[in-house]
């Protein structure tokens, strides 16, 4: 397995969640479990490469690709969840979507001052998600050392609100 072949793994649904998105579903990767392993110890190398204390995963790929990666690296995980979905007091981002506006969650209490963090997600698009989680993260003190994506939309030019820090994706689509 390489990344070309992960890339034949990935459903593209058009129209989802409406008229004119073309979605990237990586459910098709997810329950190919050779396709997965390959994905996370490809993930988890790049993460190696940092000094990470907790992973930080986007709801909801991001869950269970960051829970996979912080288990191998012997790290804590923190979701960032859409609102309303925490139970304590959280931090909250609002963020633009490709397909209108939301905010994310996370707890207030999730990371630690000085921690290092590595946000894991599915996909970089627009990058309003990534730029969200990462003022969370930093509202609370963390420090991001990177980010890390199995799908990059290079045609979205999320890179851009990003600039500063070091992303990583696995898969790139050039153009819809």
């Amino acid at each position: 397995m390489d990344n070309e072949g992960l890339k034949k793994k990935i459903r593209e649904v058009p129209d989802f969640p409406k008229k004119g998105i073309l979605f990237y579903d990586v459910t098709t990767l997810l329950k190919d479990s050779g396709a997965l392993q390959f994905a996370v110890k490809e993930m988890k190398r790049r993460c190696l490469e940092k000094k990470i204390d907790v992973i930080v995963g986007i709801e909801s790929r991001g869950f269970i690709l960051g829970g996979i990666i912080a288990h191998e690296l012997g790290v804590g995980f923190v979701p960032v969840r859409k609102k309303g979905k925490l139970p304590a007091e959280v931090v909250k981002a609002e963020y633009d979507l490709e397909y209108g506006k939301d905010h994310i969650e996370m707890h207030k209490d999730s990371i630690l001052e000085g921690q290092n963090v590595m946000i894991i997600d599915d996909l970089l698009a627009t990058g309003g998600t990534a730029k969200a989680a990462v003022k969370l993260v930093e509202s609370l003190g963390g420090k991001v050392v990177g980010l890390g994506v199995l799908i990059e939309l290079l045609f979205l030019k999320g890179r851009e609100k990003l600039k500063g820090y070091d992303i990583f994706s696995l898969i790139q689509y050039e153009s819809e």
